[in-house]
């Protein structure tokens, strides 16, 4: 205490900040709670002091303007930080900003590499990903083995959207073998999990009879299904199909639509 300028005693030392992962919880709690300033006055010092998960979180605020005016650039610059340090998520995030041209200049060749390396750390997305520009190669011969390759590893970790293009290849020959059935059998794990292009392509299957039996009923349902889900390859089948229908079918086909995936699981 003090005394007339004097000093007796001893003064209580400032209290140790709580370990890192403590703060990291915290933070995570705030962000998923939507009080993004609060996450933000936690990961902001640790993400300067070089902690990459913090970094990760402060550029997701940055590049979307959570709790912050959105900042690109800003943002981008801490992405790569976290992604120099190893962190998966970070990589993918940054690969995207590089494939979208947010915050960096629009880079395929370094969406790419920042892909890969996040994938080989075993991300699913980013296994996803990578998959689908070896697939999809602007200015280069696409290599559909690679490609194969990361969608099985993505599918493996139940990314529905690899299991499609797995049955894609199959039932175009690209890096394997023509084999209806086990592009049907793909495109069923797809389906199931709700892929709208899985979904598509199943509906597509029933159509023509390739590798399940006819069904324009169940053809029109499944397209249904995924045009609700957005998928574009469905508009390419559903005049087709829908003009083989008679009322009563597509009224069938409707109300199948909506009981999917469920109806067919149960089938």
């Amino acid at each position: 205490m003090k005394l007339l300028g004097l000093k007796f005693g001893r003064d209580k030392a400032p209290a140790a900040p709580p370990p890192a992962d403590t703060q990291l919880r915290e933070a995570g709690a705030f962000f998923a709670a939507e009080e993004y300033e609060a996450a933000i006055a936690v990961w902001l010092p640790l993400a300067q002091g070089g902690n990459a998960e913090a970094q990760h979180g402060v550029a997701l605020c940055l590049m979307q303007g959570l709790g912050t005016p959105a900042d690109q650039q800003a943002g981008a610059k801490w992405l790569l930080a976290a992604a120099v340090e190893g962190h998966a998520q970070a990589q993918r995030d940054l690969a995207e900003a590089y494939l979208k041209g947010e915050g960096v200049p629009q880079s395929d060749v370094d969406a790419e590499l920042w892909y890969r390396r996040a994938a080989e750390q075993g991300d699913a997305a980013a296994q996803d990903m990578l998959s689908w520009l070896r697939a999809n190669e602007d200015g280069r011969k696409p290599d559909y083995a690679e490609s194969l390759t990361w969608a099985r590893a993505a599918a493996d970790q139940g990314i529905a959207a690899s299991m499609t293009r797995i049955g894609l290849f199959h039932h175009n020959a690209l890096g394997v073998g023509r084999d209806s059935d086990v592009a049907i059998a793909w495109w069923r794990k797809a389906a199931a999990l709700g892929d709208p292009d899985g979904q598509a392509m199943l509906g597509a299957a029933h159509h023509i009879g390739q590798g399940v039996p006819q069904d324009r009923v169940k053809a029109y349902a499944w397209l249904m299904r995924a045009r609700w889900g957005g998928s574009k390859l469905a508009e390419r089948f559903l005049s087709p199909v829908y003009a083989t229908l008679s009322p009563g079918e597509i009224e069938a086909g409707k109300d199948l639509a909506r009981r999917l995936p469920e109806a067919e699981v149960g089938s």
